[in-house]
């Protein structure tokens, strides 16, 4: 991979020498993110257009103080139409806090320059059975069949701030009927699924948001350049946090925290059809200051980079790499997953990469763990340079801090039909691994020396000869690491 896609940092600014996607360059230090335009009139208030909005009457699934399911009856308002009206007028629209929720029976869209800003108390839910995105922008462009391709025009300038955020799920089996984030009720683009979506998009603002209780994604990004997504709060967050599909560039995620039942920041070059509108490399980002959930949570605490080869239905084969990523101020990430993932969802002889993906200039810069946690090395890596991480606590002589070589796990979903279980990595894939550094590594504050072999194993992958009496099945594997 040459270095002629590489965009230089200075204090979050940027200074692109490529263009993407007809958005164009960015000023001399000009902040990433939604530009704002030359007198912006002030945001409407969406109490101003109530006369727009529309009464019902319908039932929730709510948790009870015992855990269990109870049906309550809700009589709310609908602001779809009103916080469009106000949009139209302005551009912009605010929603103040008030007592009662703001309720959504389809997406907002939003419009190149538009912007939604809520109070952060106002809590913003999708009425059962929706089934959509929450809002998103006007011109969502799928490429489920064929790359993205060069020059497409996108929406620009969005911004989207504050509120609370529902789609009142409560896990699986009590996601009041809003399981995926479509795009919309009717032909919605393929794999979109987020409570925020934004795709074919660039220069955008996601901050200060609270994603409560959801099942989509939390912001789901993709086919976007120069985006800032930051001060994003999940609670009982039941996906994703932060998702970004490539092709992507030009990004900044920053001040992730909460309780997510699956990874708080995930980057995704080379996705599960289920759940990416687009598939393409994604570089120069910068993720700065995830905070890992209390361990009573029960969350996952993970940070993905999923690269791979995108093979289309007509044959045509895509690499999705990702590079020039720098991953920093990383507190109580329990697993950073650098590996091969097929689709669990839709089978993995259905979907999954063509060949293992490459990484390249990766960068983990203070990393703090008060517990144990791991990165997990199965893609293909250039250059992987990890610094300045401190363990409060004593992790112990067998503790490996970078585990290296392909994986092999065993899902069970009939636990007597051994028949029935599915391999959920790609054990027989080789992983190799160049240029790694692994420097100033703490201890409770000691500095240990020789971090490099005391913190990192290197393994390659060997068949079971129990299985399946015993798991996993192992595989052929090598993992290659070159100095």
């Amino acid at each position: 991979m040459g270095n002629a896609a590489v965009i230089g940092w200075r204090n979050a600014t940027l200074h692109a020498v490529v263009v993407m996607m007809g958005c164009g360059l960015p000023a001399s230090g000009q902040t990433i993110g939604r530009r704002p335009a030359a007198n912006e009139a002030p945001a409407a208030d969406v109490t101003d257009f109530a006369s727009l909005v529309r009464h019902g009457q319908w039932t929730e699934q709510w948790l009870d103080g015992k855990g269990q399911m109870e049906t309550r009856h809700v009589e709310g308002e609908i602001w779809n139409e009103a916080i469009q009206a106000a949009l139209a007028r302005g551009g912009a629209v605010h929603l103040p806090g008030r007592t009662t929720p703001y309720y959504l029976d389809s997406p907002v869209i939003l419009k190149s320059g538009q912007r939604l800003l809520a109070d952060p108390t106002a809590e913003i839910r999708l009425k059962p059975n929706t089934n959509t995105c929450m809002v998103r922008n006007e011109h969502l462009a799928g490429f489920a069949a064929a790359p993205v391709p060069d020059g497409l025009r996108a929406d620009e300038d969005i911004e989207i701030t504050g509120g609370v955020w529902t789609s009142l799920g409560n896990g699986v089996k009590g996601a009041n009927g809003n399981l995926h984030g479509l795009s919309a009720r009717r032909d919605p683009v393929p794999g979109t699924h987020g409570v925020i979506l934004l795709q074919n998009v660039c220069r955008v603002t996601v901050s200060h948001v609270t994603i409560r209780r959801s099942q989509a994604f939390a912001v789901h990004l993709g086919n976007v350049r120069e985006f800032l997504v930051e001060d994003i709060t999940l609670e009982n967050h039941g996906r994703d946090g932060v998702h970004v599909n490539g092709p992507a560039s030009d990004g900044l995620i920053r001040n992730v925290r909460g309780n997510s039942h699956d990874d708080p920041v995930s980057i995704c070059a080379w996705d599960w059809q289920n759940c990416a509108p687009s598939f393409g490399p994604v570089h120069d980002l910068t993720i700065d200051h995830v905070q890992g959930a209390p361990l009573e949570q029960n969350a996952t605490d993970a940070i993905r980079l999923l690269p791979g080869v995108k093979r289309f239905a007509s044959g045509v084969t895509l690499d999705c790499p990702i590079h020039d990523v720098v991953l920093r101020d990383i507190t109580d990430i329990r697993e950073f997953k650098f590996y091969d993932q097929p689709n669990m969802e839709l089978g993995r002889d259905r979907d999954s990469s063509a060949a293992t993906g490459w990484l390249g200039h990766i960068q983990l810069q203070h990393l703090t763990f008060t517990r144990p946690g791991v990165i997990k090395v199965a893609a293909n890596v250039d250059g992987l340079g990890i610094s300045d991480v401190n363990f409060t606590f004593d992790p112990g002589p067998a503790f490996k801090l970078v585990e290296i070589g392909p994986m092999s796990a065993t899902y069970r979903s009939k636990p007597a039909d051994p028949a029935s279980w599915v391999e959920i990595f790609s054990p027989d894939r080789d992983v190799k691994v160049s240029g790694l550094s692994l420097e100033k590594v703490r201890v409770q504050g000691l500095l240990v020396p020789g971090a490099g072999s005391r913190f990192v194993s290197v393994r390659d992958q060997h068949f079971n000869p129990d299985y399946p009496k015993t798991t996993p099945r192992g595989g052929i594997g090598r993992a290659i690491l070159v100095p």
